[in-house]
């Protein structure tokens, strides 16, 4: 079996992709900068070797994707540092690959389509990005395309699961466990799309194994769209939560970001929550099969699990 790095272990898409790994029989390089997180998460784990290091430098990179076949690249940095940190990083990943022989499989969001209006979003879609952060997006990918390296990028909707502590849908369940009052972001009427972390990691490493997946972006998307207020109803019959649930709306973001950089720079993503995208996931399963779609309210359970210490 193969030896594979991926990078942003400690967040919910690397964390599952290492378990995906590890249950396809493969070795792994877990990186990440915090060790006592590392070996929180993966010390009772076999074939998992933490490694310690930070993307911004890149003798750490290269250091880490000695003898690798792929690079899982998962790691983010928080909205206010993307600019600065990530052309860096990208960078360095990519050096790092060369340098190796390594074959990249990158881990994407959905910000460069920009506002794409009424249907699915499929690979075809022309990226028309609005936004500096899709603009960001948009610029990396064309980074990778013209870097020489083998790769494969996916593109996800918003995530949910084991882990996945820096999403929306953790956001509202993490006061939902502590039974306080929560908060759910946008609409609640609205629905949107949301993909479990096990679910993803399955789909992009089953595409990171299949030759003829590289030189090209994918779609994953998750198991259809589902309304803050079904959410909220799952979440009640699974934990017996009664506390009240407010609705986070444009403008009041706006004013907690007059005092926080990080918020302040979720508002010009905030037509996500409006104007929701849908991912096709068509090519995929004409070109590789059938997409792993967990439903939502089985995916909420496990998540809640895990929240609970039990899974």
């Amino acid at each position: 079996m193969g030896r594979m790095l991926v990078l942003g272990v400690s967040g919910g898409m690397g964390y599952s992709i290492v378990n995906e790994l590890l249950e396809r029989g493969h070795h792994v390089k877990a990186f990440a900068r915090n060790k006592e997180r590392l070996e929180k998460l993966f010390k009772t784990k076999n074939r998992v070797e933490i490694v310690t290091g930070d993307l911004l430098k890149l003798d750490d990179v290269v250091k880490a994707a000695e003898n690798v076949d792929i690079i899982f690249h998962a790691a983010g940095v928080p909205y206010a540092e993307w600019a600065e940190k990530l052309p860096i990083s990208i960078k360095n990943i990519l050096e790092a690959a060369r340098r190796n022989g390594a074959k990249l499989a990158v881990v994407d969001n959905i910000y460069a389509f920009g506002r794409t209006g009424r249907g699915k979003v499929t690979e075809y879609t022309p990226k028309n990005p609005h936004t500096k952060k899709g603009k960001i997006r948009l610029q990396l990918e064309q980074m990778i395309k013209q870097s020489g390296v083998k790769y494969v990028i996916a593109h996800f909707p918003d995530f949910y699961g084991p882990n996945a502590e820096n999403s929306v849908m953790h956001y509202f369940l993490e006061k939902v466990m502590k039974k306080k009052n929560s908060i759910f972001i946008g609409d609640q009427t609205l629905a949107r799309e949301y993909i479990f972390t096990p679910d993803g990691a399955k789909a992009l490493v089953t595409l990171a194994l299949t030759e003829k997946a590289y030189g090209q972006h994918w779609n994953i998307p998750g198991n259809g769209g589902i309304t803050g207020e079904e959410i909220i109803r799952y979440i009640r019959k699974l934990t017996g939560y009664r506390q009240k649930v407010s609705i986070i709306t444009k403008w009041k973001i706006r004013l907690i970001g007059c005092f926080d950089r990080n918020i302040r720079e979720v508002v010009e993503m905030f037509y996500l929550y409006e104007q929701p995208i849908f991912l096709s996931g068509e090519k995929y399963e004409k070109e590789i099969g059938p997409l792993p779609k967990t439903s939502y309210e089985e995916g909420l359970r496990r998540t809640v699990e895990y929240m609970n210490g039990s899974e």
